[in-house]
């Protein structure tokens, strides 16, 4: 029997409902983890789930939402999980004990964006909390980097993840005890943390391992660092050539780009997934990427252009995948949300941003011809 409510999966039932809606979601309907899964039964189950902490919410009996914890409490942490998330720094100066690595979160399509995970999220907090976990990492794909900024978390990581199972994600970390980080830059999680005040424990090589980061964020950065980085890119393109920022003022630009984020990528790196969900859009700011339907090249992409733009416009998953070609490859990643917030809010100035987009598209059409 399913537990109605938010509850640790302990039964065997219980945990074979997370792995069926794993299932459901990661491999149906992500079309990742093809190799790991159970097709016959269904499943998606993982060597980490032996000692993992499975969380899941089933208000109404039927499994809707999950996560799992991997607390260093349990045992050590999989190789696969020192690799991807690049522990290896933090555990040479942070007890494993206070260590988590949350993975496979997930809601069921029809109640995305709903209150439903983040309730899921406080009933698994309570035991970080209780085992005073200093350090909570996870990934997450890059249109929802600002999301779990806007909680708490940071990008650390040199590289990112890219794998053919996992997709393109990026590690984030999140300093449990951090408070005065929580409440400076407002983060809800703040109102649910406990403040042990002088007894916090913030590790003290956060501060040197973050800035590490192949991620520049704008909330992570001053106004003119972050500015300059995007103006020497596409503020001024050779050739007359189109860019996002044409016709818009600083201040305009700030409103468009507000919650966006810069993410260098290497070359190999899948940035984008054909049939994927996500619809933010990307302006390519430094280096060369390839737009590839298998083995067909369909475009080359360089400082400038835009790609992501179907899955914004018209609602579909990614029609291609897209790849960077080279080493030092930079991609400014759009928040959706805000660029439609902006269209119900300032119309004016959300059409200059979307003109700008089409002119770049429409150049790009008369070049292939």
């Amino acid at each position: 029997m399913i537990r109605g409510g938010f509850h640790a999966a302990e039964t065997e039932e219980e945990k074979l409902a997370v792995y069926r809606l794993r299932y459901d979601v990661y491999v149906e309907e992500m079309g990742r983890y093809q190799g790991a899964a159970d097709h016959d039964r269904r499943l998606l189950v993982e060597p980490e789930d032996d000692t993992a902490r499975i969380f899941y919410a089933a208000p109404d009996g039927e499994v809707v939402a999950t996560s799992r914890l991997s607390w260093g409490g349990d045992g050590p942490f999989s190789a696969r999980q020192i690799d991807q998330y690049q522990l290896a720094p933090f555990l040479a100066e942070v007890p494993r004990e206070a260590i988590v690595v949350a993975e496979r979160g997930m809601v069921v399509p029809r109640l995305r964006g709903s209150p439903i995970f983040t309730q899921l999220m406080a009933t698994s907090r309570r035991f970080i909390q209780e085992q005073r976990v200093q350090l909570l990492f996870g990934a997450c794909e890059p249109h929802l980097l600002s999301l779990y900024m806007g909680r708490g978390a940071r990008p650390y990581a040199r590289r990112n993840i890219n794998s053919p199972e996992a997709g393109y994600l990026i590690p984030i970390v999140t300093v449990v005890e951090d408070i005065a980080y929580l409440r400076r830059i407002g983060s809800p999680v703040a109102e649910t943390a406990i403040d042990h005040g002088p007894d916090a424990r913030i590790p003290r090589c956060i501060d040197r391992l973050v800035t590490q980061s192949s991620v520049m964020s704008r909330r992570l950065s001053s106004v003119d660092a972050y500015w300059g980085e995007v103006h020497r890119a596409i503020g001024a393109l050779a050739d007359g050539r189109t860019s996002a920022l044409d016709g818009l003022s600083e201040e305009e630009a700030e409103r468009c780009f507000g919650h966006s984020n810069i993410i260098e990528c290497k070359a190999g790196d899948r940035v984008l997934k054909k049939g994927g969900v996500a619809r933010n859009m990307f302006v390519v700011l430094e280096g060369t990427l390839e737009a590839r339907d298998g083995d067909e090249l369909l475009r080359v992409m360089s400082a400038g252009d835009v790609f992501g733009e179907i899955a914004f416009l018209l609602g579909q998953p990614r029609s291609a995948d897209v790849y960077a070609a080279t080493d030092g490859v930079r991609v400014l990643s759009l928040s959706e949300g805000t660029i439609r917030e902006l269209m119900e809010s300032d119309p004016g100035v959300a059409a200059r941003l979307l003109l700008n987009i089409s002119k770049i598209l429409c150049l790009r059409l008369l070049q292939s011809t």
